[in-house]
């Protein structure tokens, strides 16, 4: 037996295998844990700044789109405004359109009708003056033919201040046709009628629109010698002369003929004007 043997030795007491696995197994729970509780405190250690940092930015996406909703109202409302001016506009331009359409077909109509009658008096005027011509050439002729005591005998009976316009016309014949001239070697239609009346001291106007309404309106078929003729319109006359009798005038016609006395069928007036 070993001297040693009754000694209590002084290293600890070996410990069994199945109380070192119960350690380790216990320190191991213990420390998975430990694990555990350290990372959910870490996971709530950290939500608080996930939290922080997500919020403002949803907050932001928010009225972003608000903004964007409340744009998109105001330009939908704009648009519903433009469009109902327009149709406001296009309803008012289409109801004066119709107005003025209505006035456009009445004062076509009124117009019309004033045609219609202005052309029916003009037929009427034309006829008028067709019989008086007519009536007139006959009387003319037959006055020529036979020297009966008609219009044509007033030449021979002429006294007076009509004998004396008479007398001065017929000197005049033969003499040139000049534009504007009064005598004494030239005349135009007008200048000769002026001329020959003032040899009687009656004052006629220059013109021969004028010289057509100096006088009393007399109708081609009751002519007397000394009676002033006119081509055209009361007032807007064209051309003058002086009846002479016999269904014959005394007129300066043209440059081409100057001074004439024709009979009144070689061209027949529109009407007469008695001055004498």
């Amino acid at each position: 037996m070993s001297h040693t043997a009754h000694i209590r030795s002084h290293r600890k007491p070996r410990r069994s295998a199945s109380t070192l696995a119960m350690r380790a197994g216990v320190a191991g729970g213990v420390l998975s844990t430990l694990a555990v509780a350290g990372a959910s405190g870490s996971a709530n250690a950290a939500e608080p700044v996930t939290q922080t940092l997500e919020l403002p930015t949803l907050t932001a996406d928010l009225a972003a789109q608000a903004a964007q909703s409340a744009d998109a109202t105001q330009q939908a409302a704009s648009n519903y405004q433009l469009q109902a001016e327009r149709d406001a506009a296009a309803a008012k331009a289409a109801k004066q359109a119709k107005a003025d359409l209505a006035e456009a077909k009445q004062k076509a109509a009124e117009a019309k009708k004033k045609a219609q009658e202005a052309a029916r008096k003009d037929a009427a005027a034309r006829a008028s003056r067709s019989a008086e011509r007519t009536t007139l050439s006959t009387t003319a002729s037959t006055g020529t033919a036979t020297g009966s005591d008609t219009t044509s005998t007033s030449t021979s009976t002429a006294t007076g201040s009509a004998a004396a316009v008479i007398s001065f016309v017929k000197a005049q014949v033969g003499k040139a046709y000049v534009s504007g001239a009064t005598g004494p070697s030239a005349y135009d239609c007008s200048g000769l009628v002026q001329t020959a009346f003032k040899q009687i001291g009656i004052s006629l106007p220059r013109v021969s629109q004028d010289q057509s309404t100096a006088g009393t309106q007399v109708g081609l078929s009751n002519l007397q010698p000394g009676d002033i003729l006119y081509w055209g319109s009361a007032g807007s006359a064209y051309h003058v002369g002086v009846y002479v009798g016999d269904g014959m005038f005394v007129g300066a016609q043209n440059p081409s003929t100057g001074v004439v006395e024709r009979p009144l069928s070689y061209d027949p007036p529109t009407g007469a004007v008695r001055v004498l």
